[in-house]
């Protein structure tokens, strides 16, 4: 498989959408939880999303499908790095640590942020090999708490 990382383009939104629903799944699958906002977002929301974010595409090449994301936005020197996924069959062969890497090449020397379920184990040791460590905290409706890290 030949895999590439590039930036996506405002014609890439609605395959990155529906990647982004499917991806999701798993997540609101363990929490219980489907009105989490990756599975209710709407394509006006991420076309909004995309005049404010760095949004990189995985793409295999072979293919021509897009098969992973993530996206960022800096602001006051801090990097908010959110929805980072991967299609389901292409999981667990460091696609992920591969996105994550390349957004964090784009804004070097800032300090990056996200956050993870604090039942999302496989995200959370993802985010702590990649040097991540966490800071905070929050509980949300629903019995969800929210991991929040930096590095």
């Amino acid at each position: 498989m030949v895999i590439e990382i590039e930036k996506a383009t405002f014609e890439d939104l609605p395959k990155i959408l529906d990647l982004q629903k499917l991806a999701y799944m798993g997540e609101a699958n363990l929490l219980n939880y489907y009105t989490i906002q990756p599975l209710t977002q709407t394509l006006e929301e991420l076309e909004n999303e995309f005049k404010k974010h760095t949004i990189l595409k995985l793409v295999d090449k072979e293919n021509n499908v897009i098969i992973g994301s993530i996206r960022a936005r800096e602001e006051n020197g801090r990097v908010y790095v959110g929805r980072l996924f991967v299609h389901p069959k292409h999981q667990k062969k460091g696609f992920g640590t591969n996105l994550l890497k390349a957004i964090e090449e784009l804004y070097q020397g800032k300090t990056f942020e996200l956050f993870t379920s604090s039942k999302s184990e496989k995200n959370l040791k993802l985010y702590i090999k990649n040097g991540y460590k966490e800071y905070k905290r929050q509980k949300v409706s629903g019995g969800l708490e929210f991991v929040f890290m930096e590095k």
